[in-house]
């Protein structure tokens, strides 16, 4: 294992009776970087997050957190991580400011420090305003900064974000983006799961890609990009029926089949070099009208699609309904 990174996953397997939730799972995270874990539904990623906070023991393997074992040092590693969910962790009937000192007092700090650093936290999130109100009078968004909030009481080096913006909308999105990149600035390591796929788009500045508890790519959004080759062409048409028309038209320019869903013609373009031109010149000589007509980049909802075979869903469900207490017992 490198002894520079701050995540370092090395053949993690975990097991739910006969469910095998991670199988060898390796990955490194770099410091003061976002490391965006991706995968479809019951791929393993939250399991992953939970053996990495410690809150559950792997099968096999080995994790280590800033240079601890996630096993053997788990105490100091939780000294050194934040952890915020898909859900915010938060006491409804306490104000904002009590449930962050009450987390201080947590840490071991005394009433007046954890009150202190409550404020600054409330200050820093764009919720003073509401310190003294009751959480559960607060938007969503505000809920989940305050949980955010929550998991940077005690200042941890290393953030671990499970589908931090779940149910978000998109303003509140934003502002949370706005507060990770922030933080990462500012040295913190993350590790992010999610399933916004313009989330890891913009937030990681590495990408791991799992699929049944296993790792099936990483690189920068860039490099997997990359491997779907160059930019694709898409034709938006007037009638559905002329689809066939236009992929005869079009193919001669394609690096591979045409993709057609309904009015939609996607072409994966050998030479972007006046291709719209040229599109635009072979739909018209067959007589088919175009509603719209661009050139893309693949994206990452692209590479999701082409390494697993379906898109990204929002809905994470990955151990038995019986196995649900096991994952949530701290190792």
């Amino acid at each position: 294992m490198s002894s520079d990174a701050t995540i370092e996953v090395e053949g993690i397997v975990k097991h739910y009776g006969e469910v095998r939730a991670l199988d060898g799972v390796d990955l490194v995270a770099q410091p003061g970087k976002v490391l965006g874990l991706l995968g479809p539904n019951g791929a393993g990623k939250t399991t992953l997050v939970r053996v990495l906070a410690t809150l559950i023991e792997p099968d096999a393997g080995t994790a280590r957190v800033t240079g601890l074992d996630v096993v053997a040092d788990a105490a100091r590693v939780r000294e050194r991580i934040g952890l915020a969910g898909q859900y915010a962790a938060v006491d409804e009937n306490l104000t904002g400011l009590e449930n962050l000192t009450m987390v201080g007092r947590l840490y071991g700090e005394d009433r007046a420090t954890a009150k202190a650093r409550g404020s600054e936290l409330l200050e820093r999130f764009d919720l003073s305003d509401a310190a003294d109100r009751a959480a559960k009078t607060y938007s969503g968004g505000m809920r989940r900064r305050l949980d955010l909030a929550a998991a940077l009481v005690a200042e941890p080096p290393v953030l671990f974000l499970d589908e931090p913006t779940t149910g978000l909308d998109p303003r509140s999105r934003l502002s949370l983006w706005a507060v990770i990149e922030n933080l990462v600035a500012g040295g913190t390591t993350a590790l992010l799961t999610t399933q916004y796929l313009d989330e890891a788009d913009r937030l990681a500045d590495d990408i791991a890609v799992i699929d049944h508890g296993r790792l099936i790519a990483e690189g920068t959004p860039n490099e997997l990009k990359d491997r779907l080759g160059g930019q694709r062409l898409e034709v938006r048409l007037e009638s559905a029926r002329d689809a066939p028309a236009a992929v005869g038209a079009l193919v001669p320019m394609a690096d591979e089949a045409p993709g057609v869903a309904g009015h939609d013609v996607t072409v994966a373009v050998r030479d972007t070099h006046g291709a719209i031109v040229e599109a635009v010149r072979r739909l018209s000589d067959a007589g088919i009208e175009v509603e719209d007509l661009s050139l893309r980049r693949p994206t990452l909802d692209d590479v999701f699609l082409a390494l697993t075979g379906h898109a990204a869903s929002e809905d994470e469900d990955e151990a038995p309904d019986g196995d649900r207490d096991a994952q949530e017992r701290v190792a």
